[in-house]
């Protein structure tokens, strides 16, 4: 098989020899949704900055980066691993999307089962299945919590996304919330106000870098489980990212403190669908457990 056919490419650095760099998209069985991420299955030989000029040069939302897990890491021989994440703009703490890429090229290669990876944010988790023909990847978050928005910062935010007031769904207090990244949570009224995205990608930016918001998560429930969502990603370098794991966890942990859902619940987050790259994500809340499962497919890309 050719490189391409194994959805594989070669990224030239300038501090490096051809880096193999696997594309898949995450969220999604088909290769035209979810969220696009890089995998490097084998960073070792790489620096930061040849990180940073790898995802620059791929583009997508994040990439990223495989090395020897730390010695104390608890995980099974040969399935445990350190992983990085890199925007096209800086080094991110937590990726979702991209965990599940990779947890899902690897299950490829050495098999479904347990994964256990280091990531600046914690120790993650990550279990691989087999499932309707291919393979499925459920993360669980560090310990996650929630963080009030001050008035100012919140009409900063709105200001940005040229959102009214009025247009913010009461039931869903704007929060901070963090599973691994810190994401601003915003309620939109309707699907209609969800749907219709065009903001000032400075203004947001500049907010969110004063913040350290790694996305804002914009939400319309649509059901009991069933919800939309969006998240601008300016800092990464990128409008919008197609589906956001980190995000999702964020959101479940989000919800279940402030009640919206049951202690014991699965949710279904759809993103993309705005973008055209239409994706899944589901999200589990277990009682007695204050981490978060996010679960999804994810394929190799040609």
């Amino acid at each position: 098989m050719t490189a391409g056919a194994l959805g594989v490419g070669l990224i030239m650095t300038d501090t490096t020899a051809p880096t193999p760099v696997l594309r898949y998209t995450a969220f999604s069985t088909d290769p035209a949704g979810g969220n696009p991420a890089g995998v490097v299955l084998d960073a070792s030989a790489l620096d930061d900055a040849a990180m940073l000029a790898i995802a620059a040069e791929l583009g997508y939302s994040e990439t990223a980066f495989l090395t020897a897990p730390p010695r104390d890491l608890d995980a099974e021989p040969g399935r445990g691993f350190t992983l990085r994440f890199f925007s096209p703009k800086a080094e991110v703490s937590f990726c979702g999307h991209a965990t599940v890429a990779t947890a899902v090229a690897l299950g490829e290669r050495i098999g479904p089962g347990e994964l256990v990876f280091a990531t600046p944010a914690g120790r993650v988790p990550v279990s691989v299945t087999e499932a309707d023909g291919g393979l499925r990847a459920v993360l669980t978050s560090v310990e996650p919590h929630t963080e009030a928005v001050s008035p100012e910062d919140l009409a900063q935010a709105l200001a940005a996304l040229d959102w009214p007031a009025g247009d913010l769904d009461p039931a869903f207090p704007p929060r901070i919330a963090y599973a691994g990244a810190r994401h601003l949570v915003l309620g939109a009224a309707t699907r209609a106000r969800l749907a219709d995205l065009d903001y000032d990608f400075d203004r947001l930016e500049a907010l969110m870098r004063r913040l350290d918001l790694t996305t804002v998560q914009l939400v319309h429930r649509e059901g009991p489980e069933l919800f939309h969502v969006r998240d601008p990603f300016p800092v990464g370098g990128v409008v919008e990212d197609p589906a956001t794991g980190a995000a999702a966890a964020a959101f479940g942990a989000y919800a279940r403190e402030l009640g919206l859902v049951p202690d014991a619940a699965t949710l279904t987050l759809r993103q993309g669908e705005d973008m055209g790259r239409p994706g899944v994500l589901t999200v589990e809340l277990r009682p007695g457990d204050a981490r978060v499962r996010v679960g999804g497919a994810a394929v190799a890309l040609a």
